[in-house]
């Protein structure tokens, strides 16, 4: 089973930036649609953001649209989520999740879509 493994998470003060990564192993992401989900205290998990096996098509939810921005580096089996213009709403468990698919502009933001999940990284936002 695909492994994944985040990293990144910290405090950050409101407005800045962090940068998590998502690196797997056991399996190459070549045919790994990447999600990235949150769950803050009390909170659902919810869908943050999505890139495809081919790296062509993202999804976002809107509360991160133009903020967030998901990259894939298949050659070093790694995706990366890059947070900026940080908000205290924004404060919450990350993690990443696989898909395997053979469609590689798949993408999704439920969680039931996916069945590799990280342990997770906490991304605090406050002053």
């Amino acid at each position: 089973q695909l492994q994944l493994v985040e990293s990144g998470g910290g405090l950050v003060q409101p407005g800045g930036s962090l940068r998590l990564s998502c690196a797997a192993s056991r399996f190459t992401l070549d045919y790994y649609a990447i999600g990235w989900f949150r769950q803050a205290p009390g909170k659902e998990r919810e869908g943050v953001s999505c890139i495809s096996s081919n790296g062509g098509r993202t999804y976002y939810a809107d509360s991160v649209k133009g903020r967030f921005t998901i990259s894939r580096d298949n050659a070093k089996n790694t995706v990366y989520l890059q947070m900026n213009s940080l908000k205290p709403e924004d404060t919450a468990v990350y993690y990443c999740a696989g898909r395997r698919t053979y469609r590689s502009t798949y993408t999704s933001l439920e969680r039931t879509d996916f069945g590799s999940w990280g342990q997770g990284t906490q991304v605090t936002v406050s002053s």
